[in-house]
Formats: C-alpha cells, structure tokens, sequence
C-alpha cells in the first residue's frame, strides 16, 4: 500500500465527484495525486436518464467516457491523477477497500477522502448496471415497454416522474398515463407555485393527477411481460395499467462507511434520513474523521439535494484540503441557498424555477418558461464540456 505519492480519494464519479476531483487536482501540490474511484465504465448522465427511457436513439449518448477527467489545460501533472474503475467496498480510518484490485493493490490509503457517492433511485432513474453496453440496451428494451403499452401509471411526483409522464403524453398522446403522489403536491421541496405550473401542464397533455393517495406495491412487484393488470391505490381505487415506472425512493449510498468507527451511534450517519453527517466545512461531523468529507447528495449538509447548488461543494472542499495540507484551519463553508431546479415539461418546453429565498425577504418564487428544447437534450454539448472530443457519430457509441 506504499507510494510516493499522498493520495487524495474522491469516491463517485458522478457531477460533483468528477467536478470535485478536477478542482483538486489544479490545487494540490505536486506530492498528492487524486484518485477518482468509481465503478461505472463511463460518466452517467442522470439528467438524460428519464428522457432517453421514453424517447430513442439517444440513449448512447448518456455515457460519456471518463477519459477527459484530468486533461483540463488548467490540471498542472496531469498524469499523476487517474480515475480508478472500481467500488468502494469499505472506508477505514486510513485507507479504502476496493472490490477489484488496482495496480495490484485492493486496499489503497488516503490523507484525505471525500465521498460524493450520492443517492440510488429505483431505474430508469439509475442504471443495475456497470458497464455502457448493457445499461444501453436497458434502455432500449424499456423504450419498448413504454411503447407497447396503452395505461402506463407513474408512482412518484418528483422530477423524475413529472418528466417522464410529459415526455409519454407528448410523444404518444393517445396513451392512458396517470401519476399517483402520495403527497397534496408535486414536487413537494418547491414552492406551491411550481406544483400549479405542473398541474396546469398535465391538463394541457390529459395526464392524470392523483394526489394523496399511495400505490399498493405487491411483493412481488408488478408484472413486466406487457398484460394488462390491476394497480390498486390505498383508497381501494383501481387503476389498469400494461406498466408501472417506479420514480420514488432515493437510497443515500453509505454502506461503505459501515467499517468506520464512530464517535457515538449515530455521529456518522443521520437516522432520519440515511444521510452523512457533516459540518458546514463539509467535513465528517464526527471529529475523529476530519480528514474525510462528504460532498454533494450524499451530505446531510442542509443544502437541496441537486447537482447545480452542489458545485459550491467543490470549491470548499478544494480549499479546506489545500488548508490542511498547508498546516491551517480548514474555514470554507457552504452557503445554504434556496432549492432550484432546470426541469423538462416535454419535448420543447422547460421550466426554470428557484423557491424564494426567505432569507433576504422574499416571499414569491422566481420561474421561467422556457421553449427551447431538443429531443436529445443537447447532451452532444455535454459530451464537450466535459472534454470528450467527437470527430464522428459512431464515437458516440464508445
């Protein structure tokens, strides 16, 4: 387990981790190198996901290589990083277990560690699998699904299923969808005001509503073979439906830490809500851990769960190790902004809509309708912004 180098883990390479192990590595001085650990063949572009599950010929597009991580111009030594295609299987006080050996080594130490592991939702919202091809014909065999059938019921009124139920109805109207949300509202962390301008949206494309009322999830779980069956809601109604798509249940990945001593019971993770305890400096609220940081979704930080107001994350996180490796107190902390989302209502129209920030006064929401957008999402524009250069189609499919 020895090198040269002091190592800088970064475990997840999703928005925030990738981003995070950029920052780091213009920073750091040249004795530490970032290791960016993560178990995905290629970067998933969640943003895509419930998009590309309902419309295709896209769907390659949502896994980008990890190629370009470390060749960012302004990346001094950019050798000496890389990205590690492996799983955190356990976090130790100094060092971390991979399940897959890397340069001969399955335990590999750390001086400090951030963990940007995020939050599982139920598929299509994230992929059972690792590697590209498989995740993409995953894709594609839902497509059918979603294709073949005529009732189609959505549990969940997050992002995830607000999307998907406008994409259905636009791209096949005559199709039979119905969103159940156990709550009053849609998109229940926003303002009331975002739950209006959805509604009056599923009114225009004939989705139906159901609020306050809960799906009765069998245990074996819905059929997936295209017949016709039951849903039934708590309140005994029944809804017919040829497929169910599941947008509920964010798990927060922290089994890894499970190998980690802590203080006191729950110093680590927060019982109420699965999420890892931290201070505003981003580091483990538990003090003998103040070399780890959690970042991004994964952190019981205070801010909204979203990849956007989570960027902050990286720029405090790259001070407070630069602080530490310098013999100073790490003093960065986050600011707690209001929750805010870029949202599709279809094909073309979005929304951006931000909830008032109280703190200065405000008491209305900001929103902004928007009708400039593309079937694909303009994902080939993210593709280059994360430095991945496409001189044909077919790279698309690498």
């Amino acid at each position: 387990m020895s090198s040269a180098l002091r190592n800088v883990i970064v475990v997840g390479g999703s928005y925030v981790g990738s981003k995070a192990a950029q920052e780091l590595a213009v920073v750091l001085p040249p004795t530490y190198r970032v290791l960016l650990v993560e178990p995905h063949s290629h970067f998933h572009h969640l943003f895509a996901f419930p998009r590309f599950a309902v419309v295709p010929t896209h769907e390659h597009k949502a896994f980008i290589p990890f190629t370009s991580v470390f060749k960012e111009p302004t990346i001094p030594n950019s050798s000496l990083h890389a990205v590690v295609r492996a799983k955190v299987n356990a976090v130790y006080p100094t060092h971390v277990s991979l399940d897959r050996a890397w340069q001969g080594e399955t335990d590999i130490p750390y001086d400090f560690l951030a963990i940007a592991t995020g939050t599982k939702l139920p598929a299509p919202g994230s992929m059972q699998s690792e590697d590209k091809a498989n995740s993409v014909e995953y894709f594609k065999t839902y497509q059918e699904g979603i294709k073949a059938a005529k009732d189609i019921v959505i549990i969940g009124g997050g992002a995830v299923g607000v999307q998907m139920a406008c994409d259905i109805k636009e791209v096949s109207p005559e199709k039979n969808v119905t969103l159940v949300q156990s709550r009053g509202h849609v998109m229940p962390k926003f303002h009331p005001k975002l739950h209006e301008i959805v509604s009056n949206r599923f009114k225009e494309l004939s989705v139906n509503l159901v609020t306050n009322n809960r799906v009765t999830v069998p245990a074996e779980g819905f059929p997936n073979n295209g017949s016709t069956f039951s849903v039934t809601l708590k309140d005994g109604t029944s809804i017919p439906a040829q497929l169910v798509i599941r947008a509920t249940g964010q798990i927060p990945n922290t089994q890894l830490l499970s190998t980690l001593p802590p203080s006191s019971a729950d110093s680590l993770i927060n019982p109420v809500n699965g999420f890892i305890r931290v201070r505003p400096t981003l580091q483990l609220q538990d003090t003998k851990y103040s070399n780890i940081f959690a970042i991004g979704d994964i952190a019981d930080s205070g801010a909204p769960k979203a990849a956007r107001p989570a960027m902050q994350h990286v720029g405090v996180l790259a001070r407070n190790v630069v602080a530490m490796i310098d013999g100073e107190q790490p003093d960065q902390e986050i600011n707690i902004e209001p929750a805010a989302i870029h949202m599709t209502m279809g094909l073309v129209q979005n929304i951006v809509f931000r909830n008032p920030d109280t703190v200065a006064g405000h008491t209305e929401p900001f929103y902004k309708f928007r009708d400039d957008g593309k079937p694909d999402m303009g994902i080939e524009d993210v593709w280059a912004r994360r430095g991945v250069v496409v001189n044909d189609s077919g790279e698309y499919f690498l």
